[in-house]
């Protein structure tokens, strides 16, 4: 699996408020916690971020509440993945159950700025940042969760282990 995209710069600790406001919370329509994905932290950036963009962040990031709503807003708003140095675990179990991909690495995190375009070799566990040529090095992310991802994530894969077919609003 390769992800390719502009980089958007976050830091330390961005709970899960701040992905999704909490005044947003009385619905868990994709499209509609996409508008308001990140601005608390940048009130444009529902309206800058592009399909496939990539947050880069500092550590922690998904602390606090434990609400699925943040990696479904961030999947919603076209985040391709996110590269922090640490996540919050229940972040993190929730956002490859939406199937949203994350790396753990604290030397991209350090090095990799906002407008930089960054490719991900899941496979090969790779960073490239392609705007200065730096590589950085990340656990690649096993096959049967690479599935999970471009199955859309864990129901969804779970109903086409079951052959069941299920629409899942926001996702084609």
């Amino acid at each position: 699996m390769k992800i390719k995209g502009r980089v958007w710069k976050f830091g330390e600790n961005i709970n899960t408020d701040v992905i999704i406001p909490a005044r947003y919370l009385n619905t868990s329509d994709p499209a509609e916690l996409a508008k308001h994905c990140m601005e608390d932290a940048d009130p444009e950036f529902p309206k800058k971020v592009r399909p496939g963009d990539i947050i880069v962040a500092g550590r922690n990031f998904g602390c606090g509440s434990s609400r699925e709503h943040a990696p479904i807003a961030l999947k919603a708003a076209g985040i391709g993945c996110i590269i922090a140095p640490t996540f919050a675990r229940i972040f993190y179990r929730n956002a490859f159950n939406m199937g949203l991909p994350i790396f753990e690495c604290e030397e991209a995190a350090n090095v990799i700025k906002e407008g930089d375009v960054v490719e991900i070799d899941a496979d090969a566990g790779e960073i490239h940042d392609l705007t200065t040529g730096d590589i950085f090095k990340i656990q690649p992310i096993p096959p049967f969760m690479q599935d999970l991802i471009s199955d859309g994530g864990l129901i969804p894969h779970v109903l086409k282990g079951l052959n069941v077919t299920v629409h899942v609003p926001g996702q084609q």
